[in-house]
């Protein structure tokens, strides 16, 4: 069943994000669903055909991942976005870790910010590891490299030029604050409850 694109209208009008930019982003986030789509059919054709093992179908197979995770990576960053947000987390137990884990919430904040003003495009992500119970704010360079195996992204902070110049120009820190000022914490205290539920098996 192929992937379709989903609707997030909803951001039209959140503050510090023009609608120019945000349907721009839609649109390239929709580009993502549709070569992931494209791709499964390719190399699902492909094996069929018997031909796993020729250069086409290698190269097709690691371009998959690029594509795939843009497709799901926007998902989770417009999804943690909101027009009518929170100015800090509303699940106490996030909270709580993320004060155990880096001192307090605003030490944690500022990480992760620096995170996301390093030179470079890509993505600041705040990942949890259920298993070990310890979170991390991680750059990932490429939609493909530098994920944390096993551990559960629950916010997600696109740095990719595409994300803010149109708006910001060179501004990427005025940008990381428009940015704040739309996070959706009660989304990320879902991903963080489901997360910690899935490791213990509720």
């Amino acid at each position: 069943m192929p992937y379709a694109p989903q609707n997030f209208d909803r951001l039209i009008g959140t503050p510090g994000f023009s609608d120019q930019l945000l349907k721009n982003h839609f649109t390239l986030y929709q580009g993502y669903v549709t070569n992931t789509n494209k791709l499964s059919d390719k190399l699902g054709a492909l094996s069929k055909e018997g031909k796993g093992a020729e250069p086409e179908f290698a190269e097709l197979r690691r371009r998959f991942g690029w594509e795939y995770n843009g497709m799901k990576l926007h998902e989770l960053y417009f999804g943690n976005m909101t027009k009518t947000p929170s100015a800090k987390p509303t699940d106490v137990e996030l909270t709580k870790k993320l004060t155990a884990e880096f001192g307090s919430f605003d030490a944690w904040a500022k990480d992760l910010k620096a995170t996301g003003a390093m030179r470079g495009i890509g993505w600041a992500i705040l990942y949890y590891d259920a298993a070990a119970g310890r979170l991390f704010n991680t750059w990932v360079n490429e939609h493909d490299m530098g994920h944390l195996a096993g551990s559960t992204p629950l916010l997600i902070l696109d740095v990719f030029e595409h994300a803010f110049m149109i708006d910001y120009g060179l501004k990427r820190a005025d940008y990381l604050e428009a940015f704040w000022k739309a996070i959706d914490w009660q989304v990320i205290g879902e991903r963080f409850d489901v997360a910690g539920k899935v490791k213990v098996g509720v």
